[in-house]
């Protein structure tokens, strides 16, 4: 097939995932911009939002893993044109992702002792344990947002959801500056003022999306009138079915980062601070697959819906093709900025923090190296992730996942993350064996699944 039978998908493609990318990278500017807040504060305060953050990752994967059900089965109910098992599919959700929310709030409270039984520095631990009590909260509203947003997604909206994200990050940079350094007579929260900010901003959040969903004509229909307590089994156990697998799926991705914080953590509060750097700058460019992600889902659902298996082949290969050029682009950006990017998150005016500081940018910059060579990896598997979830296959890319990341990626991490191997070094190759693996793993899937589809649809 020519290469423009997939190039010419490019610009749909770019309008479909561009909202999702800018909303996501709004989460993440946000989080740039609380580590060059916090990094002011010092290091340990850096390592300590690292530390507490760790936590709200594993649950937030939980979390937004699960509401990702609610998208393909809102695509395919929207191609067929079925009002019914679209806003069954929303209410369903909504209330799933409402009852996750408050069990991952009460579930991370819980295991808040954890953070004294992991060999981390004492003072990040100290540092982390006032600001997660807030910052778990506002979990709640996180999900029932995702809900919203799946929903939105799923009905191609994806604009909606970006403009109640990039509202919601306005406000808590705003929140965040006021709060952490006590700005315009209000007390100096320190780290904690970050908590609050978040909190506050997540809320606004859920209402906006709410608020313009509803005024829209799409969509209007699907959230009025929703008796949310009266339930149908066999949609709570098609959600969950669906949901649980995604959920685990990103909880073994997430979870092997976070495990790379916590290994940081070992070698101290500047390697810490280093990978949290690292993290953040990388967690940007993956929102930009994780946007292509979504267009995959939601384009490869509505093919699933005509049962038009050629063309869902041919616009997955046109995505996946646009994420794998994209990643290229980010990965010589990395390389070739190495050790400049780190710079922008200390304060080298900071006679104190001197010797901690260009410590934290020396081990950053090699860590953007390894960041640079998993740019590809990372953006193939999380998008070819996103176009099995639109086949609505969950249960074998969850194995993949799994065997990817924890029986391949992590005993690398723990095995050249020692101090006297590759120390930080070392625990990102064993990130970059795990992503590529999963990269290959996942593609192969799809590959097979979608040859299969065609060949059962021409018998």
């Amino acid at each position: 097939m020519h290469l423009s039978n997939y190039t010419k998908e490019f610009k749909y493609n770019w309008q479909l995932a561009s909202p999702v990318m800018l909303g996501m990278l709004g989460h993440s500017f946000v989080s740039f911009v609380d580590n060059i807040m916090v990094g002011q504060l010092g290091t340990a305060e850096l390592a300590a939002v690292s530390l507490g953050n760790s936590f709200m990752f594993i649950a937030m994967s939980l979390g937004i893993g699960f509401s990702t059900a609610i998208t393909p089965l809102t695509a395919e109910a929207d191609a067929e044109q079925n009002f019914e098992k679209g806003k069954s599919s929303f209410k369903h959700g909504l209330f799933l992702c409402t009852v996750l929310g408050v069990s991952l709030f009460l579930m991370v409270l819980i295991a808040k002792p954890i953070m004294y039984l992991m060999n981390q520095p004492i003072e990040v631990v100290k540092l982390a344990i006032p600001y997660l009590d807030l910052v778990a909260f506002s979990l709640i509203p996180l999900i029932v947002f995702q809900a919203f947003k799946q929903f939105s997604d799923g009905l191609s909206m994806t604009k909606y959801p970006m403009y109640a994200t990039l509202l919601g990050n306005i406000l808590n940079v705003i929140l965040n500056y006021i709060l952490i350094f006590g700005k315009f007579g209000c007390p100096e929260f320190g780290i904690v003022g970050a908590a609050y900010g978040t909190l506050v901003s997540r809320i606004i959040m859920v209402w906006h999306l709410w608020y313009l969903l509803r005024g829209k004509e799409k969509s209007k229909a699907f959230l009025t009138h929703i008796k949310i307590f009266i339930l149908d089994k066999l949609m709570l156990k098609k959600i969950i079915n669906l949901g649980t697998p995604s959920a685990m799926q990103m909880l073994f991705e997430v979870a092997i980062f976070t495990a790379a914080i916590w290994l940081s953590g070992t070698l101290g509060k500047n390697p810490q601070a280093a990978n949290q750097i690292a993290l953040n700058l990388s967690s940007m460019t993956f929102m930009v697959a994780t946007g292509l992600s979504v267009a995959a889902m939601i384009r490869v659902g509505n093919q699933k819906g005509k049962q038009n298996y050629l063309e869902l082949r041919r616009i997955a290969f046109s995505i996946f093709l646009f994420g794998i050029v994209l990643a290229f682009v980010f990965g010589i950006l990395f390389f070739s900025f190495n050790a400049y990017l780190p710079k922008i998150y200390v304060d080298y005016n900071d006679a104190t923090n001197l010797i901690d500081n260009v410590e934290v940018v020396k081990i950053a910059s090699k860590l953007l190296i390894a960041a640079a060579i998993f740019q590809i990896s990372d953006s193939i598997q999380v998008i070819v992730l996103g176009a099995l979830r639109g086949l609505q296959d969950v249960k074998i890319p969850t194995v993949i996942t799994f065997i990817s990341y924890w029986l391949i990626g992590f005993p690398i991490s723990w095995f050249f993350g020692k101090e006297e191997a590759l120390g930080s070094f070392g625990i990102w190759l064993g990130l970059l064996a795990g992503l590529t693996t999963a990269a290959i793993l996942l593609y192969i899937r799809f590959n097979y699944l979608t040859k299969k589809l065609i060949l059962s649809n021409n018998l």
